[in-house]
């Protein structure tokens, strides 16, 4: 659970921000995503790879 205490003189806007980003950096949203739909173990496996590959190429074009 994500939370945050508003100080005595803070304003609602400056308490917004820091409780949007408290809640970006703690991966809800992404955790939620991630369990909305069934993705199948070979699909899954198969995105993997292909991040993996992406991953590879860009390491590759950096050292270049």
């Amino acid at each position: 659970m994500v939370g945050i205490t508003i100080g005595e003189n803070e304003s609602i806007d400056k308490a917004l921000r820091r409780f949007k980003k408290k809640y970006e950096r703690s991966g809800v949203l992404k955790e939620y995503k991630k369990r909305t739909f069934f993705v199948k173990p070979s699909i899954k496996k198969r995105m993997e790879k292909m991040k993996a590959a992406r991953r590879a190429h860009r390491v590759d074009m950096i050292i270049e």
